[in-house]
C-alpha cells in the first residue's frame, strides 16, 4: 500500500459537556458538592491521529491512519468514521483495552480543557501496524510503547525517503525524551507554549524560538499563537501570519491538528510555505467556528490545483 499521507496517533470518542462554567485568570472552577447543569452534551469522533487523518484525506490525499482502539463500541464508531471518510485503517483493534475517551469541559468564553483516558491509544507495536510506504508521516502526541513505536517506525521509513511532520504534546515535551525524532523532523509544528518548552529544555541559553528550534530539526518550524501571530522558519527565511479578527468561536477543539494537517498537506503537495500556511489558518478558522474537530473541515482536492 502506498500513501500521500500516513497519520499516527490517538483515536478516542469526545464528548462535549457545555455549562455555563466561566474563565477566571486561565482556570475554570467548578464548586465542590454542587450540582451544575450542562446546558449541551455531544459526542464525536476525536483524536490528532483521525482529525488530521481525515483532513488529509477530505484534501484529496490518499490516507493512511495508524492508531489503535478496543473492541467495544467506540472502536467500531471511529472505524466506521475512518472508513467513510476514505481512510486505510492501518492499525489494530485490541480486545484487552478500552477505546480512548475524552470530556471536553467548554467554558462560557469558548476554551475548553480536556480529560483524557489514553486507553488503547498507548499500546501501539510495530507489529499491530499493517505494511505500508507513504511519502509523508505525521505524529502526533502519544505515549509509552507508541511513542518508542513512533521513533522506530520514523527512523525505518526516512532511511527509505519518508518525511516526517511532528506535533508534540506538552506533556511529551516535558516528559520524554523526544530528541530522537526531533533530529529527523522535517516540519515541526507547536503552539507558543509548546514551543517555548521544547526550547527550554533542549536549549535554555538560546532565546529566539524559531533559530533554537530549527538548530534542533533542521526542519521547517512553525508555531501557533492561538488568534495571535503565526511564525514560521525554514532556516533561510521567517515567514508571519495574522489571524483572521472577529472570528466567532464556537468550539477551539481540534484547531491544532486542522491547522497542521493544513500546513503539512499543503507541503505534500509542493505549494510554497506562504501557501501552506494560509491553507492551515482556513482549515482551523473553519474548524473553530463550527462544532467538533473534524465537521468543517474543507474538501477539496489539492492535487488538482
Amino acid at each position: 500500500m502506498k500513501f500521500d499521507v500516513v497519520s499516527f496517533g490517538s483515536a478516542v470518542v469526545d464528548v462535549f459537556v457545555h455549562t455555563d462554567v466561566s474563565e477566571k485568570k486561565g482556570f475554570m472552577y467548578y464548586p465542590v458538592g454542587e450540582k451544575i447543569l450542562i446546558k449541551d452534551l455531544k459526542f464525536d469522533v476525536g483524536g490528532a491521529g483521525t482529525n488530521t487523518a481525515v483532513a488529509f484525506s477530505r484534501l484529496g490525499l490518499k490516507t493512511g491512519c495508524v492508531c489503535e482502539f478496543g473492541d467495544d463500541d467506540n472502536g467500531r464508531r471511529i472505524k466506521e468514521l475512518l472508513k467513510k471518510e476514505k481512510v486505510k485503517f492501518l492499525g489494530k483493534t485490541v480486545k484487552e483495552e478500552l477505546t480512548g475517551y475524552s470530556v471536553v469541559l467548554d467554558s462560557k468564553g469558548g476554551d475548553r480543557t480536556i480529560l483524557a483516558y489514553k486507553g488503547a491509544n498507548d499500546e501501539v507495536s510495530l507489529n499491530d501496524i499493517s505494511k505500508f510506504k507513504t511519502k509523508w508521516l505525521y505524529f502526533s502526541s502519544l505515549l509509552g510503547k507508541s511513542f518508542n513505536t513512533q521513533k522506530e517506525l520514523a527512523i525505518k521509513l526516512k532511511r527509505k525517503g519518508t518525511k516526517i511532520a511532528f506535533n508534540p504534546s506538552s506533556y511529551q515535551i516535558k516528559n520524554m525524551h523526544i530528541s530522537p525524532l526531533l533530529k529527523i523532523t522535517d516540519v515541526l509544528i507547536l503552539n507558543k507554549q509548546e514551543a517555548e518548552m521544547l526550547l527550554k529544555k533542549y536549549s535554555p541559553k538560546e532565546k529566539n524560538l524559531l533559530l533554537g528550534l530549527h538548530n534542533l530539526t533542521k526542519g521547517i518550524i512553525v508555531i501557533t499563537d492561538k488568534n495571535k501571530l503565526i511564525t514560521c522558519y525554514d532556516g533561510n527565511k521567517k515567514y508571519f501570519l495574522t489571524p483572521h479578527k472577529n472570528i466567532k468561536v464556537v468550539e477551539r477543539t481540534g484547531a491544532g491538528d486542522a491547522f497542521a494537517s493544513g500546513f503539512v498537506a499543503g507541503q505534500i503537495v509542493g505549494k510554497t510555505i506562504e501557501e501552506s500556511l494560509k491553507l492551515g489558518l482556513r482549515e482551523s478558522e473553519a474548524v473553530i467556528q463550527h462544532f467538533g474537530a473534524k465537521n468543517n473541515l474543507i474538501r477539496m482536492n489539492l492535487k488538482q490545483k
